[in-house]
């Protein structure tokens, strides 16, 4: 049904949430607009399909008197001139979390996938789940899932699978995303300190998840990763029905054994309460995948799916752009793009990486890029991390210079991350920018390595630009 009457005006419309509900809406029915600065791929891309009319940030102008309701990315100020003009004719005003509550979870049941570590692989793995098993549920991805080719869609089943972000909601609400999604199904992966910018240590950060696990109703449903310390502690504060699933413990609800790890990726047997369940294959690397499959798993059997038909869906699942995801090969040299950024991700990332492809020497080219990644006192956990691949290369904090402000927490130092990795007798490199690294690190690259780039953020296009240079010098 078309809502002609209605317009969304979305404020920073080319965030990894904001354009999958500006999709959304469209489905809705409603009309969207939206301002940002210059957008790249894929978001560029998406609001090109979906016939968006994306208006130069900021100017009130923008607020057009067709606007009817507003929605405002956690980018926007509250100076925002947009989000100003809005206030002064008095429309409604919303945060993307509040949208999403309101115009699309209402009358669903809401799968919210929260963690560290691991949220969006994920929500895109159980949305599949249910998908290939005809359920059609909707679902809401913060990347680009594979299986579907978009990152959210309205669906028709009963279940909306949406990724809980644990960053602040908007200018005014500097709470977690997941807090508005009113879960009666609540994945909980992982919990570690993350996000610096906003909380101030793991107690803070926990509370902020335990928040998430009290709202979860009694009738309710948590799926919780048994491994993982911070999990366990935050579970306290449930009033649900508490699935565990392990990758240690053979006797936990949803258990993994017989793990094999290959280039062409996983198998493993899935456990119930250590009763065989069922035999199944994941075309993706790491134990931290098997584990996604098994929250996964919980909910996929809570829907009904039989074991056959979860099966059927995880050897079916191409994973989600950006994790470890193989951009080519060129002079015998694989180059894999991959999402990790905080140490347990990077770790775990080279872990998988070292076991699917053994024998051949990982490079692991890394940009610390985001303000938690940046800090001086993660030396010690990225140099563990690191540690794990065969040589590294890395590049300067990206916020060196916020960073290093008077009263801030310092920039991570580099060269002392490389001495200390070469005193381990790890090959390491490090350099100033992306494309510096790629100069310096080209005549290292012998035939058979595998060089995997980490960063949260874009890396000056760093895996493309060193697949170039690979095939420029073949």
């Amino acid at each position: 049904m078309r809502e002609a009457s209605r317009t969304f005006h979305l404020i920073a419309i080319g965030g990894t949430a904001m354009t999958p509900l500006a999709a959304l809406l469209i489905a809705r029915g409603a009309r969207v607009v939206g301002s940002d600065g210059p957008l790249y791929p894929p978001m560029s891309g998406r609001l090109a399909s979906l016939g968006i009319e994306v208006r130069p940030a900021w100017s009130a102008a923008n607020v057009t008197p067709d606007v009817t309701h507003v929605v405002v990315g956690n980018l926007a100020r509250g100076d925002n001139p947009e989000l100003l003009e809005a206030l002064r004719r008095g429309l409604p005003v919303a945060s993307m979390p509040e949208t999403l509550r309101r115009e699309i979870l209402s009358g669903r049941h809401p799968v919210v996938v929260a963690g560290t570590h691991g949220k969006t692989t994920t929500t895109a793995l159980v949305a599949w789940l249910l998908a290939s098993a005809g359920r059609d549920p909707g679902f809401l991805v913060a990347g680009e899932p594979l299986n579907f080719g978009v990152p959210a869609r309205l669906g028709s089943g009963p279940a909306f699978v949406v990724e809980g972000d644990e960053y602040s909601t908007s200018y005014a609400d500097k709470g977690p995303k997941f807090l508005h999604y009113a879960p009666r199904t609540l994945i909980l992966t992982s919990v570690e300190f993350d996000h610096a910018d906003l909380y101030r240590d793991l107690d803070d950060v926990k509370a902020a998840f335990s928040k998430g696990v009290a709202i979860v109703p009694p009738e309710g449903h948590l799926v919780a990763f048994a491994d993982d310390a911070g999990v366990r502690d935050v579970v306290r504060a449930a009033r649900c029905r508490v699935t565990f699933y392990s990758l240690v413990d053979p006797d936990a609800d949803l258990s993994a054994g017989e793990i094999v790890e290959s280039d062409e990726g996983l198998s493993f047997e899935i456990r119930n309460r250590g009763v065989p369940l069922v035999r199944a294959s994941l075309p993706l690397s790491g134990r931290h995948s098997v584990a996604n499959a098994l929250a996964a798993t919980a909910v996929a059997l809570e829907s009904g799916l039989s074991p056959a038909e979860i099966a059927a869906g995880l050897a079916a699942f191409r994973g989600v752009k950006r994790r470890m995801e193989a951009v080519g090969t060129a002079g015998d040299i694989l180059v894999v793009d991959d999402f990790a950024h905080h140490p347990t991700a990077v770790a775990t990332t080279l872990d998988g990486a070292r076991r699917r492809f053994p024998g051949r020497r990982v490079w692991a080219a890394f940009e610390p890029r985001s303000m938690t990644a940046g800090r001086a006192d993660f030396l010690s956990p990225y140099l563990d991390a690191l540690s794990r691949a065969g040589a590294v290369a890395v590049c300067a904090p990206y916020h060196a210079a916020r960073l290093s402000q008077p009263g801030g927490p310092g920039a991570l130092d580099t060269e002392s991350l490389v001495a200390a990795l070469r005193s381990r007798g790890i090959p390491a490199l490090a350099a100033g920018s992306p494309d510096a690294l790629l100069a310096a690190l080209l005549p290292e690259l012998r035939r058979g390595d595998v060089v995997v780039a980490m960063s949260s953020g874009a890396f000056g296009g760093f895996p493309a630009k060193l697949l170039a240079a690979l095939a420029a010098r073949e």
